[in-house]
C-alpha cells in the first residue's frame, strides 16, 4: 500500500493527521526559539511552550513587556493570577506598587521592560521550582541579550536565587550591586513583600535611589564621552 493509499485509508476512519501532514511535505521543524534575532519572533515561538510542567495549569505564556531597547529591565519571579489572564507582567496589585516605584525614579513602563524568572503561572502562586526556573531561564537570557539593557533590577529573593544563585536572606545583599552577564544588578524586595510589609517601602526606596544614581551617572558619562569609549561608568 503506498503512502497516500494508506493516507486515505486512515481518512476513512476519522484519523486526518497522515494526510495533512502529506499535503504540506510532512511534519515541520521546531524552530529554535534561542536562534531567534528579535524579540517579537521570540514571543511567538514560546507562546504554546511545553517545556516543563507549568504549560499544564497556565492560561497563557506571560512573555514581558516594554521597551525592547531599555536601559534597566525588572525581573521578579513568576506570573500571578492576573498576569496569567492578561498576559502582561505585573498587572495585579504588586504590579500597581512596581509602577509607583517607577513614577518616584521618574520613569514608565514604556521606558523599561519587565519580565519574570519563569514565564507560565504557578499553582498556587507558589515559587518556581528549581527545574522550572532552570528550563525557563535560557529564554530570560535571550531576551536580556536582544534588549542589551545597562541594569538589571532583581525584584525579590527568588529572582536572585536563581539569576545570582544567592541563598543568603535578602535583607544581607538588597541595595547592593553586582555583575553579572555584563549588566550591573540591583536586588531589592518583590512588590508583593512590600505589600505584606509595607514598613519595608523605606528600604527599597533607599534601592532605588542607588538605581537613580547609576542611571544619571551613566547618563553623564555618555554626555562627557560622545565618542561611546568607555569610561567605566555604567
Amino acid at each position: 500500500m503506498s503512502g497516500r493509499d494508506l493516507a486515505r485509508y486512515l481518512l476513512d476512519f476519522g484519523i486526518q493527521e497522515v494526510l495533512l501532514a502529506e499535503k504540506s511535505g510532512g511534519p515541520r521543524e521546531e524552530v529554535d526559539p534561542l536562534s531567534l534575532q528579535d524579540l517579537a519572533a521570540l514571543a511567538k515561538a514560546l507562546a504554546s511552550c511545553q517545556r516543563c510542567r507549568l504549560a499544564k495549569g497556565r492560561t497563557q505564556v506571560v512573555f514581558g513587556v516594554g521597551n525592547p531597547k531599555a536601559r534597566v529591565v525588572f525581573v521578579g519571579e513568576a506570573p500571578g493570577a492576573e498576569e496569567d489572564r492578561q498576559g502582561e507582567p505585573f498587572v495585579g496589585r504588586a504590579g500597581q506598587l512596581l509602577n509607583s516605584m517607577l513614577r518616584a525614579c521618574g520613569l514608565s513602563r514604556s521606558q523599561v521592560y519587565i519580565a519574570n524568572i519563569v514565564k507560565c503561572r504557578p499553582p498556587g502562586n507558589r515559587d518556581p521550582q528549581d527545574d522550572e526556573a532552570a528550563t525557563c531561564l535560557p529564554f530570560l537570557k535571550k531576551q536580556l541579550s536582544l534588549i542589551k539593557p545597562e541594569i538589571l533590577v532583581l525584584l525579590g529573593r527568588v529572582a536572585a536565587r536563581h539569576v545570582l544563585g544567592i541563598t543568603a536572606p535578602i535583607t544581607s545583599y538588597r541595595g547592593t550591586w553586582r555583575h553579572w552577564e555584563g549588566m550591573d544588578v540591583l536586588t531589592t524586595f518583590h512588590p508583593a513583600y512590600l505589600l505584606r510589609n509595607p514598613q519595608a517601602k523605606r528600604e527599597a526606596w533607599e534601592d532605588l535611589k542607588k538605581l537613580l544614581v547609576r542611571l544619571s551617572g551613566a547618563q553623564r558619562g555618555r554626555v562627557a564621552n560622545p565618542g561611546g569609549e568607555s569610561t567605566g561608568v555604567v
